[in-house]
């Protein structure tokens, strides 16, 4: 067993070595004749081969899998080799040998400025750089000093860090004992959203065995550095990824931002100096020094360094984590990697960053993804998430569950954020319901400028964004909606209504029988009809029937 090798859309996955054989959707009673006929007998067994979708091909070797070719798999892709609970694989791979080279071969100054060199940002949504974090942190006056790893993963559809976290613990320790001894720490926290009791395992184990091995605790190899970890589980609030609301909640407080006149690596924890980092940025660390930070900035672009795993999902051939370098396209991610859009539908829009992030439209396909791009197009990065949408999605409709989402995971200790969330909310359900007018979309636009600016902490500063970004690119849909009191893809309910076309209907019957509500009447050989006040606009009529004689209008 090992952890995700992320494509989820494939899993159960093995791979057999040293030939990297990839047999995708294996069940139990297929490991008899994997035992027979591959192993012992080195027979592909064709049937649990992966078809390319487009080609109709069968591929043979996990690195020719379109979905694992463009992939830069520097951090993710150990999770394939190791048992995740187990150290001696990790230190069979090179694990810990970072660790040694830092506490035996460099000062905790050479460290910062190695990881300063490196480009490195924080993978956590903010993509502050990484080195400059630590500085700050490591000549703040006071002690204790604190290293937190933040694994309170709340985006929906995100999974990134859950993934490294049960498929390989040790990378992330490893990263947080290096910053801890660059910093001049001694203690550490990892806050883990409770949902994950498969990564706080995992995360017990290797604490544990890094102890036994003289890794963690007192005297570490050895020296002088001492360092231990606490695990601390969150409750389930997305607004606790903040870095001043995680803190209040690890020390017992309502999990609420506090202003951040004096920076957390200042004042954090216990009013102490407190460096905070995500799970993808520690296990980023030891790979920098390990492998140098030269090595390392040669990956991504100018200002954004290295490689970034992504959760790709939705409407999407390939769903799963996906690390990329940074600067790749997004079509070469959706298209190249992802596998296009299911069905042949057209594709319409991917939303970056969670649900804080924008919709990005086909025109703006080609842009690089970096910190910085996605930013200047109304988007963000946000901790990875990458939601891929098509001509069925309404852009209205995914502003109003984005936007519903928010209201009610603002913690309310800032009226713009508390109130302007919720009235975004009003006005875009009273749009999805037929009841928008004039000047409401002006409104939507102005009350997102009034959240960004006058709201206390990240969330209600980038809240309103898949609220601007669909009317920005989408606005035709907006007026659809408000002007015609339609919806365009034919998604919201109170805009829409469902027809049989006679000269399509074969009076099969399969559409009367799906109805729950009786809605459907006719006879054999006779075209059905649907009747208006009855229906309920489930869609079961489209669903069933096999002629495509059910019309959405």
């Amino acid at each position: 067993m090992t952890g995700c090798h992320g494509f989820c859309e494939r899993g159960p996955l093995l791979v057999i070595n040293p030939q990297k054989l990839f047999y995708q959707k294996v069940q139990v009673e297929d490991v008899p004749e994997v035992l027979s006929e591959t192993i012992e007998k080195g027979n592909v067994i064709d049937r649990l081969l992966y078809v390319n979708p487009v080609t109709g091909e069968k591929i043979v070797h996990e690195d020719e899998v379109p979905f694992y070719k463009l992939q830069e798999r520097i951090i993710f892709g150990k999770n394939g080799s190791i048992d995740p609970t187990s150290i001696e694989d990790y230190i069979a791979i090179g694990g810990y040998k970072a660790l040694v080279k830092a506490l035996f071969n460099m000062s905790p100054e050479e460290i910062i400025e190695s990881v300063k060199r490196s480009g490195l940002r924080g993978r956590g949504g903010g993509g502050f750089p990484t080195g400059l974090k630590w500085e700050s942190c490591r000549k703040a006056p006071g002690e204790p000093r604190y290293v937190i790893c933040n694994a309170d993963e709340g985006d929906p559809g995100a999974y990134m860090d859950r993934s490294l976290l049960e498929g390989n613990p040790h990378s992330v320790l490893e990263g947080m004992l290096i910053g801890a001894y660059a910093i001049g720490s001694n203690q550490g926290h990892v806050f883990v959203r409770k949902e994950y009791p498969l990564a706080v395992q995992n995360l017990r184990i290797a604490l544990q065995q890094a102890e036994e091995y003289g890794l963690l605790g007192e005297g570490i190899l050895g020296t002088g550095f001492d360092f231990s970890v606490r695990i601390n589980r969150g409750g389930g609030a997305f607004v606790c990824g903040e870095s001043s609301a995680l803190m209040a909640s690890l020390e017992g407080q309502p999990g609420e931002p506090r202003p951040k006149h004096i920076h957390t690596v200042i004042s954090g924890l216990h009013d102490k100096p407190t460096n905070l980092n995500n799970v993808e940025t520690w296990a980023n660390v030891p790979v920098i020094i390990d492998k140098g930070d030269q090595w390392y900035a040669q990956l991504g672009t100018e200002g954004s360094k290295g490689t970034k795993i992504f959760s790709l999902v939705g409407k999407v051939n390939n769903t799963g984590l996906v690390e990329v370098p940074m600067g790749i396209t997004l079509r070469e991610i959706v298209y190249d990697i992802g596998g296009g859009i299911p069905g042949g539908k057209k594709f319409k829009a991917v939303q970056t960053g969670g649900p804080s992030g924008g919709c990005i439209p086909e025109s703006l396909l080609d842009i690089p993804v970096d910190f910085d791009r996605l930013t200047e197009v109304g988007s963000m990065m946000g901790s990875g998430g990458m939601i891929v949408m098509d001509e069925g999605n309404c852009m209205v409709d995914v502003a109003k569950y984005f936007i519903n989402f928010l209201r009610d995971e603002s913690c309310g200790k800032c009226t713009s954020c508390r109130e302007g969330t919720q009235r975004m909310y009003e006005i875009l359900n009273d749009i999805t319901e037929g009841k928008g007018k004039r000047g409401d979309v002006e409104l939507l636009e102005e009350l997102g400028w009034v959240v960004a600016e006058a709201s206390l902490c990240a969330l209600g500063g980038t809240a309103p964004n898949p609220v601007l970004s669909t009317i920005q690119y989408f606005r035709d849909e907006y007026e659809a909606h408000i002007e015609e009191k339609q919806c365009p893809a034919g998604v919201c309910k109170a805009l829409i209504q469902y027809t049989i076309d006679s000269e399509l209907c074969t009076a099969c019957g399969r559409c009367r029988k799906a109805c729950p509500s009786d809605a459907i009447s006719g006879a054999k050989k006779v075209p059905h009809k649907i009747d208006q006040e009855k229906c309920v606009k489930c869609g079961m009529c489209v669903e069933s029937c096999k002629f495509d004689a059910v019309k959405v209008q």
